[in-house]
């Protein structure tokens, strides 16, 4: 099969990590026959600096033009002080917006090899931790209506959401619910939001059409609170950009470690998604071979699940992934407390070797 995978690094590890997710791209496509063909996207701080805006539309094309897209990360602080309207985040959302895709994948899932990482009691996670959070991408708040005014002291942003927009995405709620523990848990702070008031009209209308799921609601933050609490009530969690956004990156810190958590980023189907890790760009350890490159190498087994349909090749990466750990090898970052020992057993290692050590199992 012959696919095209736009590439965008982005900034500080971004290209680190991307390079060692292509490798693993190469090893699964000399394995089963495919070929894949990449193509090279500037987008964020690097993009500001050769183009003067983070996302031009021409690099925005070739995402267009391609079968998927794979993203590192961007940003840092060299473009701290840039205004709002050009700084590096404007390409996330310029990308999902031209891209078209609506729908954020994000499992936090804690590996059992790591789970003396989480920072949670023994008797909170159990035997593990695997939530799905279906975040909507591109509505709400980040979308919405804002402005300051000429005097700098007052400034607003608004959170606006339709039937449709909201529709697509409890809509997928349950579908992956129904795969999973036909659990669905809508968000909202609908006590207070009109807009959140719709989310729950339109849930218990599409409930309808999934009577095998429970569906179930609590308000933002309570299920902040809950996420910590009670973690192992969750099976899938539909909602809003903004909720969304928090809800992730708490799961992610509850599962050890944001260095292995990847994401998908879909639209209807009829263009391609865009994959990445959740963690930020960490230009502190930028190409000094410290980054976990993990995540970006899971979030390319997402893309050759959901944009290419090869299953059996995202099962090979991800069951390359658990026999790495199960070996005990580590990045910093998963080895936590552990790291002296990990260092004297001699299975720390860097970047580099870490997509090494994927690539061989792959090979095997």
């Amino acid at each position: 099969m012959n696919k095209t995978i736009a590439l965008i690094p982005g900034d500080g590890i971004g290209p680190d990590v991307v390079a060692e997710a292509v490798n693993v791209l190469n090893a699964v496509a000399d394995k089963y026959g495919h070929h894949f063909e990449y193509k090279n996207v500037i987008a964020g701080g690097c993009a500001i600096d050769k183009f003067g805006k983070p996302l031009p539309q021409e690099q925005l094309d070739i995402c267009l033009n391609s079968d998927a897209a794979l993203l590192g990360a961007v940003g840092g602080p060299k473009w701290d002080n840039l205004p709002s309207e050009i700084r590096p985040e404007k390409a996330l959302l310029g990308l999902r917006g031209g891209m078209k895709v609506f729908a954020n994948l994000r499992p936090a899932v804690m590996w059992k090899q790591l789970k003396d990482a989480c920072p949670l009691k023994d008797e909170i996670v159990g035997d593990g931790l695997d939530i799905l959070i279906v975040r909507e991408l591109t509505g709400g708040i980040y979308f919405g209506d804002r402005g300051t005014s000429e005097d700098q002291n007052t400034a607003w942003d608004t959170e606006k959401y339709t039937r449709p927009e909201i529709e697509r995405i409890v809509r997928m709620g349950f579908e992956y619910a129904q795969k999973r523990q036909k659990r669905l848990c809508v968000v909202d702070k609908a006590n207070i939001l009109n807009s959140s008031q719709l989310w729950r009209r339109v849930a218990e209308d599409v409930k309808k059409d999934y009577p095998d799921v429970t569906l179930s609601y609590l308000y933002i933050d309570n299920a902040s609170m809950q996420l910590v609490r009670n973690p192992r009530q969750f099976d899938v969690i539909a909602t809003s950009n903004m909720f969304g956004d928090i809800l992730s990156d708490e799961a992610s810190q509850i599962t050890g470690s944001i260095g292995m958590l990847a994401s998908a980023s879909l639209g209807d189907g009829t263009g391609p998604g865009l994959y990445e890790p959740i963690h930020g760009s960490a230009p502190d350890i930028a190409g000094k071979d410290l980054a976990n490159p993990l995540a970006t190498i899971l979030s390319a087994a997402m893309l050759l699940r959901y944009s290419f349909s090869m299953e059996k090749e995202a099962r090979d990466i991800e069951n390359a992934v658990n026999a790495v750990l199960d070996e005990g090898w580590r990045t910093g970052d998963i080895a936590g407390a552990k790291c002296d020992e990990v260092s004297a057993a001699g299975k720390l290692v860097g970047t580099k070797k870490m997509g090494q050590l994927v690539v061989d199992h792959i090979k095997k």
